[in-house]
């Protein structure tokens, strides 16, 4: 994109002025197509898991974005795809999944896209499709005549999700070579059944959807085009949506909301603006109202994205419970009495909790055990570690002592105890009715 260049569509200007845009095929010409209304457009989400995870959510935001600006977003399920496995991005080939597997991860991803689209028969109303449906009944000679004949192997062989694994002398199997084919015959498929002129995604997507743009002219379908988003990293240079525990997951049965609502609030201060830009529909203005406040206040911008990035996918509700259970969490023990605080008490029973029985309480639990069975640590002997390190706590005092035991007199006031592991990472143990 040029630095004179200037969109005159709302969605395109949307995009641009929030971080969204990576690479287009032709910025004026998808300008004008979406200028004149009625843009359709599609992303394809692969159904390895039975949840999406953050890195999906950039690409949601953008079909809602295009949703909010008069255009008709066609997310897509990879109902057949993910039976490929698509290679953009791995040193491996990812694990086949049997077909039933399939179906269930498609079943139980559905659902986060109504929480940003809105589905209907209306004009810009969503659709959701599922590749499933034409490259299921494929005929392999045929296909091979009609649409196999089109792609250049030369050119498949520059592509980067082949050419970096064969620079790397991994194995990539032929199925996996496959897969550029496949979803570039979906874009020429979408376009044809619902009038779809863009596909968008990642920028690790850009080589497969320039063969889909390419595909399309040779099909004799109208001209189509793709548009990119960053791959995101943090200012750090970690990977976004990755943490030392593993995926940051958008389905509460596989992440609580808690959780999710942690993952934001330690966003690194470098990143705070670009993310609120990305992850939450909040105003420009007040964006850079946020962004311009300094010191100990840029807190007051993370709580901000983290309360609206978590509304977006478990609620608002469980948004605001979770920024209130964090503050009582993280309070210092001058300043919130963790027992016997009735008006708190509430809250802090609706964060995560481990359930220790009556009877463990009872003979007593060692501070040692405790921190494993809370996740805290893995092992007796580092939790030996941290507290020679004073690394642990107990209800926000340091443990000092190796030895101590969690008995009735700790859970006598509300049934819970607070166990931390320095300042960030706390958990409740909570005594069994």
């Amino acid at each position: 994109m040029s630095d004179d260049f200037v969109p005159k569509s709302e969605f395109l200007a949307t995009l641009i002025a929030r971080g969204f845009v990576h690479q287009c095929t032709d910025f004026a010409g998808l300008d004008a197509e979406a200028k004149k209304g009625g843009l359709s457009a599609y992303i394809g989400f692969d159904c390895t898991a039975p949840s999406l995870h953050v890195g999906s959510l950039l690409p949601i935001m953008m079909l809602s974005w295009l949703q909010r600006t008069g255009g008709r977003p066609l997310p897509l399920v990879g109902g057949g795809t993910t039976r490929v496995g698509d290679p953009s991005g791995k040193d491996e080939s990812r694990k086949l999944l049997a077909i039933e597997q399939i179906d269930a991860n498609k079943a139980s991803i559905k659902a986060i896209f109504e929480k940003f689209l809105h589905f209907g028969e209306g004009a810009n109303d969503a659709l959701l499709l599922d590749n499933a449906d034409w490259l299921a009944g494929l005929n392999y000679i045929e296909f091979l005549r009609d649409v196999g004949r089109h792609f250049s192997v030369n050119r498949m062989l520059t592509m980067d999700s082949v050419k970096l694994r064969l620079e790397r002398e991994h194995e990539l199997s032929f199925i996996e070579f496959n897969y550029m084919c496949l979803q570039s015959y979906d874009f020429a498929e979408i376009s044809k059944r619902h009038g779809a002129v863009l596909q968008m995604g990642g920028s690790d997507q850009w080589g497969n959807i320039v063969m889909g743009v390419d595909l399309g002219r040779r099909m004799g379908r109208p001209q189509l085009y793709g548009l990119t988003s960053p791959l995101l990293t943090t200012s750090s240079g970690a990977k976004m949506g990755k943490t030392a525990a593993g995926a940051v997951w958008l389905n509460a049965d596989r992440l609580s909301p808690y959780d999710y609502w942690q993952y934001w609030r330690n966003t690194e201060d470098a990143d705070v603006v670009r993310f609120l830009k990305l992850f939450t529909f909040l105003p420009l203005d007040e964006i850079a109202r946020l962004g311009a406040l300094e010191g100990a206040e840029i807190n007051v911008a993370k709580e901000t994205l983290a309360t609206e990035a978590t509304a977006l996918v478990h609620g608002r509700e469980a948004a605001e419970q979770a920024a209130k259970g964090s503050r009582i969490m993280f309070a210092p023990a001058d300043q919130l009495q963790l027992v016997g605080n009735p008006a708190e008490l509430t809250l802090m029973q609706s964060l995560p909790k481990i359930p220790v029985s009556a009877a463990m309480i009872e003979v007593g639990v060692g501070i040692l055990t405790a921190n494993v069975m809370a996740g805290l640590v893995t092992s007796t002997s580092e939790a030996r570690r941290q507290i020679k390190n004073s690394g642990l706590y107990i209800n926000d005092v340091v443990v000092t002592d190796p030895n101590l035991v969690i008995d009735n007199k700790y859970f006598e006031k509300n049934g819970v105890v607070k166990l931390s592991l320095g300042k960030k990472k706390h958990v409740l143990l909570e005594r069994e009715a």
